[in-house]
This record gives C-alpha cells, structure tokens and sequence, in this order.
C-alpha cells in the first residue's frame, strides 16, 4: 500500500530543495532517512520530517504491518514551485530591482517493494561489489 505525504510552501528555491529530493529517490526509507541525517543542506531537515510524516501516514493505513518488515522505499518524489512573493529592491536612478522570493511544494510517495524487486535490488548490490 502506497502512503503520500504532501508538504506545502516552504520557503526555499525549488531549486535547491529538488538537489535534496534528487539525493533519496528510489531509495529505501531507512537509507533515505540516514543520508538525510546528516546533509548539510538546509532542505533536507524539512524533507527528513515530511518523510517521517509519510511513514506515519503508511503506518495508520497498515496497523497490522510491519515497519521493519514491508521494505518501504521512497517510490516517488517531486518538488514543485508554490507561489512566488515579489518585491522591489531601490535602485540607482529611481528604478527598482525585482526580488522574487520562492517558495515550493515536495510529495513524498512511499511503497513497500515486492519480492521480486526486492531480488533485482539484492542481486544489484551483491553485484556491484
């Protein structure tokens, strides 16, 4: 069963959130949560939290499962831009300088794996070594 997680206007470039989104996607939960622990960017405490939400959100659907046991990974991830506050900085002349002020919207989707991808994404990491 899939859980969604939905964080909205956050007050950061999309830009510099997506850097962060594109960090942990395809990644398991329990990964995504360890790189986030410890990225320096300002993004991923607010990412970090929106999963943990996402968890909680899959864990209410599923109270006869398992978090240790379902292997939930992070199935989808995208950031989008939210609304744009603009302002006007003074400038040489009379003339103003626009600042635009970003904000965006992240998703988290989160699905637990089945076997067989569980066996392509165990059989990849013997491989690779």
């Amino acid at each position: 069963m899939q859980a969604v997680a939905k964080l909205k206007n956050v007050p950061t470039s999309p830009r510099k959130m997506r850097l962060v989104a594109g960090l942990i996607r395809g990644k398991s939960v329990s990964r995504a949560l360890a790189l986030l622990k410890f990225e320096a960017n300002s993004g991923a405490e607010r990412i970090e939290k929106l999963l943990l939400s996402a968890l909680s959100n899959w864990q209410q659907g599923n109270e006869e499962g398992r978090i240790e046991d379902a292997n939930l990974y992070i199935k989808e991830i995208f950031v989008d831009e939210g609304k744009m506050l603009k302002r006007l900085r003074p400038a040489p002349q009379g003339r103003g300088y626009r600042i635009r002020k970003r904000s965006n919207h992240v998703t988290v989707v989160i699905d637990s794996m089945t076997e067989e991808q569980l066996a392509v994404n165990t059989k990849k990491s013997k491989s690779a070594k």
